[in-house]
């Protein structure tokens, strides 16, 4: 006989049975499984707190309940029936609730009617497959970090075989500590170069620097101004090639109020701004012959007239000029004027290219590792002596600047402790016959959307038409045939600057 028949049969006051019906009550209401009572295999009879906390309140719905609620309700229903027609009551199987995973069974009871019920036991495996499946991607994730590690590991023997006899000429380099924003180097141009710096850093004489694009004029400006009487004063930079001459002539000197179209008021100009402090000029070469007679003005009189005004303002800047022209050549061909190259000109510091003081090379090259493996987290101690004597074998025409751009390629691109010939690249130059051919060049962009290589190729002709034109902005423009408003767009998406490129 069955059990629980023999104690409803032994059980039979209503106080006993009442107190069954409460014990088996709250049960199915503690319970942490969710448990529906289905009818007929057509309505749901009971749902406990657990099952409704997950699904919502589903039992009887009346014709105007959410259709949501339909829909969750009709999708258990059709799986308490495909179970029962598959002959599956009792086992222990598993489905996907929208992105739920649960565990259900599905168990027979009889109503007291003689009524179809079934209890449907249901858990939630949401959370253990999320976990099993962050375990497996963890192991495959650990099994392909190995295999790398290893391939790089016998990479890195094979390269340290191969260098065991070679010198490291970085070690002792790195053990140095320049201070940033000095000149580096220990050779005798640069040396004199220093001591000239000092020598004239005190006056307020008007400075000219001159030298190639890339060898650090703006570096020697720092430094003068540094170490000048002005030191705690303003100090402006100014980049003449890269301001249209209206606006730049407005942006030095000012305007006074109606003075053009959009000068709403009246406006001070940088030289007003930096009064008592210094200012540089850089590019000086590339200003107009309107310019060059109001910069005269101001560095044979000390005052300035603002555009659309007529009274002059006195003002005590001191002027630092850089170019990489020949003043000197515009002079005689009518291009610049000579009053005021001699008023640039009253001290010229010249800085020499890079080829003719080699002998900075190793220390410019540990400076730029040293800055760049802490940009990069790299780790890089070890520098060949082969790759060393390639530096120096090399002529630099792009200067210190392409130095740079070298060593910090090679340093992102390094894949151990040490750089190699193959993190080696030298920047192609305008005109370079050993420039990269055509199909080089598409294998360079292979794998790439077309979004991506069309892009690249624009940003390499504004880089290539900048260095051919030594930054010059509007000829640059007009042999592009582009507006200038849409070229500077273009420089601004691409992160270039005119002054990189001189």
């Amino acid at each position: 006989m069955n059990p629980l028949y023999y104690c409803f049969a032994m059980e039979s006051s209503t106080d006993d049975l009442n107190r069954i019906i409460s014990n088996q009550k709250n049960l199915l209401e503690t319970i942490p499984a969710m448990v529906l009572l289905v009818k007929n295999g057509s309505t749901i009879e009971y749902m406990n707190p657990s099952a409704r906390n997950f699904l919502g309140d589903l039992c009887k719905l009346p014709e105007n309940a959410p259709h949501q609620q339909k829909k969750t309700c009709f999708k258990f229903l059709e799986l308490v029936t495909k179970t029962i027609q598959d002959k599956q009551i009792g086992d222990t199987l598993e489905t996907t609730f929208f992105e739920s995973h649960l565990e259900y069974t599905l168990a027979p009871f009889e109503g007291y009617k003689g009524d179809a019920l079934y209890w449907l036991f249901m858990r939630d495996l949401t959370d253990n497959k999320n976990q099993l499946a962050e375990l497996s991607l963890f192991h495959n994730s650990i099994e392909t970090i190995l295999s790398h590690k290893i391939n790089e590991l016998k990479e890195s023997q094979i390269m340290r075989r191969k260098l065991t006899k070679e010198l490291n000429s970085l070690k002792e380099h790195l053990q140095e500590q320049p201070v940033e924003g000095k000149m580096v180097g220990s050779s005798r141009a640069l040396r004199e170069l220093r001591d000239m710096v000092f020598q004239v850093a005190k006056s307020d004489a008007t400075i000219l620097i001159t030298g190639e694009s890339g060898t650090g004029k703006e570096l020697v400006a720092n430094l003068i101004r540094e170490s000048s009487n002005r030191n705690n004063k303003p100090f402006l930079k100014i980049n003449c090639n890269t301001i249209s001459d209206s606006l730049l002539e407005s942006d030095l000197f000012g305007h006074e109020k109606g003075s053009f179209t959009g000068a709403d008021g009246k406006r001070i100009g940088k030289f007003e701004v930096v009064d008592g402090g210094t200012i540089f000029l850089d590019e000086i070469g590339d200003i107009s012959p309107r310019m060059q007679a109001a910069l005269l003005r101001v560095l044979q009189d000390g005052e300035l007239i603002r555009v659309g005004g007529n009274m002059p303002i006195k003002i005590d800047v001191r002027v630092i000029a850089a170019t990489n022209r020949n003043l000197a050549m515009m002079v005689q061909d009518g291009s610049f004027r000579l009053d005021l190259f001699y008023r640039l000109n009253i001290i010229n510091i010249s800085i020499p290219p890079l080829r003719e003081r080699k002998e900075d090379l190793i220390d410019l090259t540990a400076h730029f590792i040293r800055r760049y493996r802490q940009a990069f987290k790299k780790e890089i101690n070890f520098l060949p002596q082969s790759i060393l004597d390639r530096l120096m074998e090399h002529d630099w025409p792009g200067n210190i600047r392409e130095l740079e751009n070298v060593i910090q390629r090679a340093v992102l691109m390094a894949k151990n402790n040490l750089i190699t010939e193959n993190e080696l690249f030298f920047d192609i130059q305008p005109g370079d016959k050993n420039q990269t051919p055509y199909d080089n060049y598409l294998q360079r962009l292979d794998g790439r959307t077309l979004k991506d290589m069309v892009a690249n190729i624009e940003k390499d002709i504004i880089v290539y038409s900048l260095e051919k034109n030594r930054g010059n902005v509007a000829e640059t423009v007009q042999q592009l045939d582009i507006g200038k408003t849409a070229f500077y767009d273009k420089m601004k998406r691409y992160q270039i600057s005119p002054k990189d490129h001189k």
